[in-house]
């Protein structure tokens, strides 16, 4: 099965075709096309490339499914006998794209 590791916002995701990855918040329409060009290793026919650190002419194209945002994260500060307490929420954005193409 043929995969790819790509970096997207700060992240590595490890990809196939037909894959629906959620990646943090991109600036594009929904049923839109884009290519991630950060492709860090690269496995096709069971021939595997590792980047230095992205591989070479490859490319993975996707397209955009939706946008929305994660769960709540609650984040809780507190200091003891001094009648401190903070708590905060907290939902990431996020982009659903789904997996159309790998190319070396």
């Amino acid at each position: 099965m043929d995969y790819a590791v790509v970096r997207s916002g700060g992240l590595q995701f490890r990809v196939s075709e037909g894959d629906v990855v959620r990646v943090p918040r991109m600036k594009s329409e929904v049923g839109e096309g884009i290519e991630i060009s950060d492709v860090l290793a690269l496995s096709v026919g069971g021939d595997v490339k590792v980047g230095a650190p992205l591989v070479e002419s490859a490319m993975v194209r996707a397209e955009v499914v939706g946008h929305g945002k994660g769960k709540k994260v609650i984040v809780f500060k507190k200091k003891r006998r001094k009648d401190y307490r903070v708590k905060k929420g907290h939902r990431q954005d996020f982009t659903e794209i789904r997996i159309t193409g790998i190319t070396a």
